[in-house]
Order: structure tokens, then sequence, then C-alpha cells
């Protein structure tokens, strides 16, 4: 017999008996829940139509006491058209009777009504009711429909009452029943639970024993005693591996004889690694100079097995950025820091264009000298696919969103406008409600709009050479009634000195503006916000500095995410603000972050091209 049969011989009863107990207590409780609901919705309708009929009756008695105070016309349409109502659910009632006593309240019901009805004809169908004097026609519907009606009344009353009381009955019966199944199934299934329990404990312990001696095996031959056997017991799998095991003991004996077998060994198992991993592996020494790739690294980079060590860098990636990273590797023994999307490439394979993700990795231990750097090739073509194909969609779904929204923003406007004066206190508060909702959906399509264009790159960018004072001054004039207002220090660093950057103005200006816009909703007054750039090799840092209460530790990493928001209790904010930041920038070719120390403020910097790169000097960072 082999493991498996073995495993489940152990575990089949078991897990059959739970199997069993939770499908018959599913069945039952279905079954309850069925015959419950279909019951208590019996006695709801029951109770519908005595409601229902209730108020036709009131409404006929009102429509007799119309004949009686001379309005006859009205009230015999009245009479008439409530009459109408109270048998259709009368004859509603007949059809759900469901319980004991319902039959001839429904019968008493029928009789009473029929004697109202003709009792009532006394008034319809006199020969000139409008001529009757008031004090007899009251003395008729005193003496003679005063009574039969409020028996009509208590008889459906009655009827409400059964259902009523039945319903109730039913309900705790139901519930009953429920919980004696719920703790019966508890019950069998804990027993089942135990046995299973039991079954496993003692499978267990036969599995493990032996699992146990080829632990003590391996411990022995990690120590260099390979002459180590085991005795084969079985039949089944582990008597195999035993099998298995002793022959590899045997030939590690043999192996260890030979250390140059064994490094041959180790290098096969090493190429075979290489050889399955799918992304790309390139291995560089020190002088940037090929001296491994695997096979997905030469179909990705179309290079051929012969004269791969005699390939640079700079020969097999036309990206020069990856190459740099490379040589930043080797001078500091770590990958440098750099932004995700920087470290996206675009290859051609073939007949297709795929995107990569690549990382650098430096080859040697701790204080020891560094021997080269591998790097590794990632596919990410089909996120950047299914990034794309979301970007279209929320595009689609905002751009169909944004008509009904305006004719509901419309709509509610002129409710407001028009209606509100007429309208209770709290309908009035509902119906601002509903306007400040509309223009935060309004809002957020908006936002969604320009972020699935600029992450599309259908966004038109009119880039020219800007003076970074230029942009830091119009920021200024946007906030200059806010700034005063709030009481709060705005401060420009000395930028003239610094050279022009390639933005597009407007773009740039609106970073800025809702870089400023989110520092002044949490500096206190009195605070200050301070603009500053610094050129740093070919680009420009523009930085917006605050005092204000910062920002948690937990949310740093994912402040640039789409919907993210510090404040949840802040109403009117969308939370894309800082996306459509972060996409603007890299439609820019530059890079966003923020550091921040709770309760002492944050700084936001973004980068921003040098329009004349060659024209300057640069300043290493």
């Amino acid at each position: 017999m082999n493991l498996k049969k073995k495993i489940l011989i152990g575990y089949g009863v078991a897990f059959s008996l739970m199997g069993l107990v939770v499908t018959w207590a599913i069945i039952n409780l279905w079954s309850l829940g069925k015959t419950t609901d279909a019951i208590l919705r019996d006695y709801y309708r029951s109770i519908l139509a005595v409601e229902n009929m209730l108020d036709a009756l009131g409404r006929q008695d009102s429509g007799v006491l119309l004949m009686v105070m001379g309005d006859t016309r009205k009230g015999v349409s009245q009479y008439r058209e409530n009459e109408a109502i109270f048998l259709e659910w009368l004859g509603r009632s007949k059809d759900s009777i469901a319980v004991k006593g319902e039959l001839e309240a429904v019968q008493a019901i029928q009789a009473n009504y029929g004697e109202y009805r003709r009792r009532s004809q006394l008034l319809t169908d006199m020969p000139d009711p409008e001529r009757a004097s008031l004090p007899e026609t009251l003395k008729i519907y005193r003496e003679s429909i005063l009574p039969v009606f409020s028996q009509v009344k208590a008889t459906c009353i009655e009827l409400r009452t059964i259902n009523e009381k039945t319903m109730y009955a039913v309900s705790e019966k139901a519930r009953r029943v429920a919980k004696q199944t719920i703790w019966s199934t508890i019950m069998v299934a804990s027993i089942a639970s135990v046995l299973a329990l039991f079954f496993s404990l003692v499978f267990a312990e036969r599995l493990v024993l032996p699992l146990r001696r080829f632990v003590e095996a391996v411990r022995k031959i990690s120590a260099g005693e390979f002459s180590v056997e085991l005795s084969v017991e079985t039949r089944d799998e582990l008597g195999e591996l035993a099998l298995e095991f002793n022959r590899m003991t045997t030939e590690l004996r043999r192996y260890h004889m030979m250390n140059v077998d064994r490094i041959v060994a180790e290098k096969n198992k090493a190429d075979a690694i290489l050889a399955s991993i799918e992304d790309g592996l390139v291995v560089f020494d020190t002088d940037q100079r090929v001296t491994g790739i695997n096979p997905a690294g030469r179909r990705i980079l179309r290079v051929e097995p012969q004269g791969q060590d005699l390939l640079y860098c700079e020969q097999i990636l036309p990206v020069r950025t990856v190459c740099e990273v490379v040589a930043a590797t080797i001078s500091s023994g770590s990958q440098p820091e750099i932004a995700d999307d920087r470290r996206i490439i675009t290859l051609s394979c073939g007949a297709e264009t795929r995107h990569f993700l690549f990382s650098a990795t430096a080859i040697g231990q701790k204080d020891q000298k560094l021997t080269g750097v591998v790097l590794l090739l990632k596919d990410i073509t089909q996120l950047r696919e299914f990034e794309r194909l979301k970007s279209e969609f929320v595009m689609a779904a905002s751009h169909e969103l944004r008509t009904p929204l305006t004719s509901l923003g419309m709509s509610i406007d002129l409710l407001i406008e028009h209606a509100s004066r007429y309208l209770p206190e709290r309908e009035k508060e509902l119906l601002q409600a509903a306007h400040d909702e509309v223009y935060r959906m309004k809002a957020m399509v908006h936002d969604l709009l320009d972020l699935s264009k600029i992450e599309a790159g259908r966004i038109d960018l009119e880039f020219e050479s800007v003076p970074v004072a230029l942009l830091f001054d119009n920021a200024r004039e946007i906030f200059r009634g806010q700034i005063n207002m709030k009481q709060i220090r705005l401060q420009i660093a000395d930028v003239g000195h610094l050279p022009q950057v390639r933005a597009d103005t407007n773009k740039i200006v609106w970073v800025l503006s809702n870089l400023v816009s989110n520092a002044l909703r949490y500096v206190e007054e009195g605070g200050y916000i301070r603009l500053a750039a610094e050129m740093i090799g070919d680009f420009i840092h523009l930085s917006v500095e605050d005092n204000g209460v910062g920002i948690p530790a937990e949310y740093q990493s994912r402040i640039f995410q789409k919907f993210v928001r510090v404040d949840k209790q802040e109403s009117g904010r969308t939370g894309l603000g800082l996306a459509i930041c972060r996409e603007i920038v890299r439609a820019h070719g530059g890079t966003i972050w923020v550091k921040s120390d709770p309760g002492q403020g944050s700084v936001f910097t973004f980068t921003v091209p040098i329009a004349d790169p060659g024209g300057v000097k640069r300043k290493s960072a």
C-alpha cells in the first residue's frame, strides 16, 4: 500500500463524516428558512390586507358622513371608490388564509360588511337626500350605520390580531428549532473533529517517524559522515525514498573523494537554475564586461552564445541609464536609489516591443572585494498593458459619467434656487448634502479624466524655456489672499542664478499650486511655507517646505497613489491631486518624492530638466 492510500484511508472517514454533518445541517437550515419565510410571507399578506381594508372602510365611512352633511355627490363617489378597494383586499385576505380561526374571522367580516353596505344604501338610495334634514340623516347614521361600521372594524382588527399572534408564535418556534439545529450540528461536528484529530495524530506519528530518521541521517551527512544508510521497512513512497537516499549516500561517498566532480556538479546546478529563470540575467565584472548571461537574457538582448565574453555593457544595452546604474553599483557596492519609473526600459524583441524593469545587485559578501554585478531584466509588458487598459477604462467611464453628473447638478441647483423655501429644514439639509456630493463627484471625474489622459500620454504639453522665478511668482499670486487671511509666511528662496527649465508653465504651476494648497491645509496660523530650488546634474530640484503637522510614516510611501488621503475625515477631497502631480512630473521626465517628520512639517520635491544642459555647470548630488 502506497503512502497516498494510507493518507486517504486515515483521513477519508473523518472528513466524510464532517462533510455529511455539514451537508445535513445546511439542508435542514435551508429548508427551515424557506418554510419559515413562506409562512411569514402569508401572514404578512394577511396583515397587509387587513390594514388596507381598515383604511378603505374608514374612507367609506368618511364618504357616508359627507352624504350626511349634504355633499352627496362627493360622498357617493368616495364611498363607491373605497367599496371596490375594500372588496379587493377582502378577496386577497380569503386567498391567504393559513391558520385556524382566520376563515371564521374573514366570513364574519364579509357578513358584517354586507350588512354595512345594505344599511348604507339608506342614504345613497334616498329619493332626495339633499332635501333631507341634517338631524334626520344623522339619526339614520348613528342608529343604523355606525354600529355596523364599528362591528366591521372590530372584526378586521380581530383578524389582524390573529395573524400577528400566529406570526409571532411561528417565528418563535422557528427560532427554537433553528437554535436546536445549530447546537446539534456543533455537537456532531465537534465529535467528528475530535475523531479527525485522533486519526491525524496517529497517522502523523507514523509518517513523521521515518522522516525523523531522514533528518538525523541528513544531519550526519552535513557533518561529513557519508557512510549513513537507512533501513527500508515499508514498500510505500518513504521506502522508495529510503532506497534512493541510500543510493545517494553511496554516490556522495564516491564524489567526496573527487573534489573536482563536486565543483562541476555545483556549476551544472547553477547553470540549470540560471537556464530555468524566465527573467533575463546578465553578469558583469568590475570592468562592465559580460561574464555570463542566461538563455532568457540572450533572447531579450539578442546576444549569440559565441563571443559573449568579449562584449561590454554599452554594446548589448542601448539604454544609457542601465549602464550608468551598473557602473554606480560597481563603484559603491550597492544599487543607487532611483525612481521606479526610471528603472523601466523598452527593448525591441523581434517583431514586438517589450518593457522591462531592471535592477542591479553587487556580487560579493560584506567586507570583501566586489567581483561583479548581476543585472536582472524582469518582463513587465503585461503589467504595462494592464495599466494602459485600466487607464482607458477609467477615462471612458469618467467621460460617460460627466454628462449625467452635470445634469444632476443643474437639477439640484434649480431645486435649491426655486423649491428650497417650500421645504422643511431636514429636506433642505438633504438637498444641500446632495448638492455637495454631486460637485465632489464632478471634481473626482475631472481629476480622473486628467489623470487618465496624462497616464495614456494624451496630454498636450507646451514645452518652453521658463525661469524658475516666474514659476514661483505665479504660484505666489494664486495664494496671496489665502496666505494673508491665514497669516502664514510664504518664503521664496533666491533662484535668479539658476538656469531656465524646459517645462510647460501651466502644468508645473499647477503642480506647485497643488503642493502649496496641501501645505495651507496643514500649517497652523503663524507658520510658514517655503519655495526653494537647486540645480543637481541636468535637473532643477523644486521643493515646497512647510512646518505643519507632517505626514505619518505609513502614508509616505503611498501618498502619490490614487485615492490615498491622510485625513480620511476631510470632505471634498478626491485623493487624486498628488497622483496627478506625479504624472505631470513624469511627463516632464522628472520624479517627485516627499520627506516628512510627523509634527515637524514636510518637504515635497520634484525635478524638472534644464532647458540647456550643455551651457551650465552641473552640481553633483
